[in-house]
């Protein structure tokens, strides 16, 4: 089994790779993901034999045989993923490459009693919208909540008011397709493994600042979930017992601190506007990433990724995070890991979606299993559509 998995990782990070950066000859994908040259043409003839990789041109080569190239095909198949915020839904179309081909907003009331009705029409409105090419291979939706099992779908998330939230089941029912759910920030991990740091790193740390703070652990390339889909609950990490209310209930989680809420609070006992209130801002800023990098520090030597990456909408602002942050995270780590890379990665409103979009285009080289028979019927559309 453990040949199988490290297999399909592998076949992962080669459609990584070629998403990410473009065709390649074969000696190529050998380097840069550090292959024997007979892995890689086994491997590719799978993936070609899938239709998900194709020849493409010659390489022009300064003496010899000229190198063929290897690209994805972005027509075998397509996700929709699924945003859900507090009062808006967003929704992208991503092709197997990573290709954004639409995105849509939509107005939405996680606490109306019709709350799944009404997300099961929006994103049906935008399946019928869409073109038949490439097929679509399903939906991925990311809560800002846990997610026991994202094969399943039901949903614990109390900033929607949710409480054993059957969405997988609802939106399977209403739209008869395939349908994770999942954490949003173990959604944009996984969109990280596909398309980002898990080209070149295994194990790495996703940091996610904005109305939130959430944190995602990825160990030898898949996330971790833990023991009820749970894990990742940075912002409810405890900084002080005697600190600010968060809206979990408990007072002085880092959440509270250094959150969108938090840090509006801050600056109101200030007297001062963020983010362009001069000297008081830049200090309610500068407190807040000083809380966040000793909280990443104690993550960090807990886990000890390779590679931290910082995403979310709060990285609009990091110009005034970056000086304090980094003091304090260098200063707590343990002597060796005080080297680490910290890569704070640009943003848009699509992006929680697109990471939602990955759980479904991730599913055809889910070693682990997570997307249990969601991840069957995804492989089943994929194979459909290219035989």
């Amino acid at each position: 089994m453990a040949g199988t998995d490290r297999g399909d990782l592998t076949r992962t990070a080669i459609l990584a790779l070629l998403g990410t950066v473009g065709p390649l000859s074969r000696t190529e994908i050998a380097r840069e993901l550090d292959l024997s040259p007979a892995s890689v043409t086994q491997l590719t003839r799978e993936l070609m034999g899938s239709g998900m990789v194709a020849e493409l041109d010659l390489k022009p080569s300064r003496g010899g045989r000229p190198a063929q190239r290897l690209g994805l095909i972005g027509s075998a198949g397509r996700a929709l993923g699924v945003k859900v915020t507090a009062d808006h839904l967003v929704i992208v179309d991503v092709r197997l490459d990573g290709e954004v081909l639409g995105s849509w907003e939509r107005p939405f009331a996680p606490s109306a009693p019709d709350s799944l009705e009404a997300l099961g029409d929006a994103v049906a409105s935008v399946v019928d919208a869409i073109d038949d090419a490439p097929p679509l291979l399903g939906v991925g939706v990311g809560v800002p909540g846990s997610v026991e099992d994202q094969a399943v779908g039901t949903v614990n998330a109390p900033t929607l008011g949710w409480q054993a939230m059957p969405v997988g089941e609802r939106l399977r029912r209403r739209l008869d397709l395939p349908v994770l759910v999942e954490n949003d920030v173990n959604a944009l991990a996984a969109a990280e493994r596909l398309y980002g740091r898990g080209r070149t790193h295994r194990d790495f740390l996703v940091l996610t600042i904005g109305r939130g703070v959430g944190a995602a652990v990825v160990t030898d390339g898949r996330v971790y979930r833990g023991a009820r889909g749970g894990a990742g609950e940075f912002g409810h990490f405890p900084v002080a017992p005697d600190g600010p209310v968060c809206g979990c209930g408990s007072a002085g989680c880092l959440e509270a601190y250094v959150g969108t809420a938090g840090l509006a609070a801050a600056a109101r006992a200030k007297g001062v506007a963020l983010p362009d209130g001069g000297a008081a801002a830049r200090e309610v800023f500068a407190e807040a990433a000083a809380i966040l990098g000793r909280a990443t520090a104690g993550l960090v030597n807990v886990v000890d990724p390779e590679v931290v990456v910082v995403l979310g909408e709060g990285t609009a602002q990091w110009a005034h995070w970056s000086e304090s942050f980094h003091a304090a995270l260098r200063a707590h780590l343990l002597p060796g890991r005080r080297d680490i890379a910290v890569e704070v990665e640009s943003w848009d409103d699509t992006s929680w979606a697109q990471g939602a979009a990955a759980l479904v285009l991730a599913t055809p080289f889910d070693a682990a299993g997570a997307a249990g028979e969601q991840g069957r019927l995804v492989r089943a559309r994929l194979i459909g559509a290219t035989t």
